[in-house]
């Protein structure tokens, strides 16, 4: 496995379609794997094929579901390699959570997602499997098959935590949210499992609007 660059902003194959996967082989394994380390050595959760340059329908995400709060340095990741994916189905009930990116380091957007997604996809043998995600999971799933169309978290936020007041100045609202948490990558710190991030996570979680 090889920890490998992260497109960052300003790249246009971040805003391109993604081809999709019709060669199952050791090329693909081999990508998946590479994917999985760069997603961690980044102190991300999910990573999408085009972020790793590479204009492909694949992700990957770090299934958080059994995961501690604190995480051991001895923790074994259990991820989940999404090829080719298509969503079948959403919540009504919607959620909005600030989202950060790994190609996007110090953006900080607030989106709001259905809660929970049954989406099919193929593994990297080429078998199809359909997968029911609710909480950060879900979230994860859906910026990451966004990723796959070309759209980031510059298109699909409302608005900015650095335009917030907590952040620099008043938001900007198109629509009323609530229980967003602020999400900020920061490699270095003691890995934990994160409230509402994606791409970035943080130890610093702040709330535009406190829970209930």
């Amino acid at each position: 496995m090889a920890i490998r660059n992260i497109v960052k902003e300003g790249d246009p194959i971040l805003n391109k379609v993604c081809r999709p996967v019709t060669n199952f082989d050791d090329r693909l394994a081999t990508l998946l794997d590479d994917m999985r380390e760069t997603m961690i050595a980044a102190d991300g959760v999910g990573l999408a094929g085009p972020q790793v340059g590479m204009l492909r329908r694949v992700f990957v995400v770090w299934d958080t579901t059994d995961a501690p709060e604190e995480i051991p340095e001895n923790y074994e990741y259990k991820f989940i390699d999404f090829v080719n994916p298509e969503i079948l189905a959403v919540s009504e009930d919607e959620e909005t959570a600030y989202e950060g990116c790994l190609s996007f380091p110090g953006h900080n957007g607030a989106v709001t997602r259905p809660a929970a997604v049954k989406v099919r996809a193929q593994d990297r043998n080429g078998n199809w499997f359909e997968l029911e995600a609710e909480g950060l999971l879900a979230r994860c799933i859906q910026h990451e098959n966004d990723h796959l169309d070309g759209i980031t978290i510059m298109q699909s936020s409302e608005y900015f935590y650095e335009d917030t007041e907590e952040g620099k100045k008043l938001p900007v609202k198109r629509k009323e949210t609530t229980d967003a948490h602020s999400v900020h990558g920061d490699p270095g710190y003691r890995r934990g499992v994160p409230e509402g991030p994606v791409c970035c996570r943080s130890r610093d979680l702040r709330c535009l609007h406190p829970p209930g």
